[in-house]
């Protein structure tokens, strides 16, 4: 054949195998469970481990049936959770990284003992840091007795096993706010628009969010995706799991932060000192800025890391903590314990698409540096 070399037909033959096994074994198995999660598998108990099961195709019944079904509040909760989840893992280890990564980067006694401290924990599993901490926050466990070492009573927190909840809202305003949510983020881009002197982008833009805050003005309030009110929000159960996992993935953030600071050219901090920047306005100016892509990488991965976590909190609160519970646990139980295949599977599908929400975005900025570089 002509315009393939040698060397070519080589990598052809060498990925070829590879590329077909992930075309069977990651996609084909996706649109499987896609496929799956549209039928009425494991609906009828006598079915659902039959040997040639009778499955029917049912649409988008089971995706409906988890946002608005009467059964389902526990897997609504769970979403939440998630979010709020998500939300504090992220800024913890993020802070907590960076932080430890300014400490680090000035060079103190004992740096790579300290170093080598701080990363320890990301070298354990999340099945041994559950156990861990599980023990450690116990009604009895090191947390609670704590404060006894400065004189005070021991500490009552129900760690794990908290009922109550902040930031509460009802479900049924669920569309409304993510109406005001992505109305808002509209308006910040036809801003940015504005101020880069794209008009095509600004009329888009803001034309789409003047839609949205319509639609939330006049016919939001209208639409009740539940007969009656169900409020969720942030348990206090949850602390306990967000601490643990930050203790575990602090160390991941401090090397990336390290890596960036150790990577700034020391002309730069010169060069900013020389103009008059103190220490502050040099960080906020200088280094903060040569940072965010860094911030970036590292708040996709936790990103990905927190939407799917699993074996964490099913070591530290077991499967049938409902107050500490997340999708992925749910779909386990849901697909194994209940024999529910087709409604594990949307569950699956659910945390599939917020996890491509989370990374297709930046694949694609990627991409297009990369073509922009080329």
């Amino acid at each position: 054949m002509k315009g393939l070399s040698k060397d070519r037909l080589w990598s052809i033959a060498v990925l070829t195998p590879s590329i077909i096994l992930i075309a069977v074994f990651v996609y084909g198995f996706i649109a499987r469970s896609v496929y799956v999660s549209m039928t009425d598998w494991g609906n009828d108990p006598a079915q659902a481990l039959a040997l040639n099961p009778i499955i029917r195709f049912t649409g988008l019944t089971n995706y409906q049936d988890l946002f608005t079904g009467f059964l389902q509040g526990r897997f609504r909760q769970e979403l939440v959770s998630t979010i709020f989840f998500t939300l504090f893992f992220i800024l913890g280890c993020l802070g907590l990284g960076l932080g430890l990564a300014l400490i680090l980067d000035r060079n103190p006694r004992g740096e790579g003992l300290w170093r080598t401290i701080f990363l320890f924990p990301m070298s354990l599993s999340f099945i041994v840091t559950g156990t861990i901490w599980r023990w450690m926050l116990q009604p009895q466990g090191g947390l609670n007795q704590a404060p006894t070492l400065f004189g005070a009573p021991p500490s009552t927190f129900a760690w794990l096993s908290s009922t109550d909840a902040i930031w509460k809202f009802d479900w049924n305003k669920l569309p409304l706010l993510t109406a005001s949510v992505v109305g808002l983020v509209l308006v910040v881009m036809a801003v940015r628009a504005a101020r880069s002197r794209d008009r095509t982008r600004t009329l888009v833009a803001g034309g789409c969010a003047a839609l949205l805050f319509l639609w939330a003005l006049l016919i939001g309030p209208n639409i009740k995706m539940l007969p009656a009110p169900e409020l969720h929000g942030f348990n206090f159960a949850s602390i306990g799991i967000i601490i643990a996992a930050v203790w575990q993935m602090s160390g991941y953030t401090m090397a990336l932060y390290l890596a960036g600071l150790r990577g700034i050219p020391e002309e730069l901090r010169e060069a900013a000192k020389v103009d008059g920047a103190n220490d502050l306005g040099m960080y906020q100016h200088v280094i903060f800025p040569l940072l965010a892509p860094i911030t970036l990488s590292a708040m996709i991965v936790l990103g990905h890391i927190s939407l799917k976590i699993f074996d964490l909190v099913y070591a530290m609160a077991g499967p049938d903590n409902i107050n500490t519970s997340v999708p992925a646990l749910n779909m386990y139980l849901t697909s194994f314990r209940q024999n529910q295949f087709a409604l594990g599977a949307a569950i699956g599908t659910i945390l599939l698409i917020l996890v491509a929400f989370v990374i297709v975005p930046y694949l694609s900025s990627q991409f297009r540096t990369e073509e922009g570089h080329a």
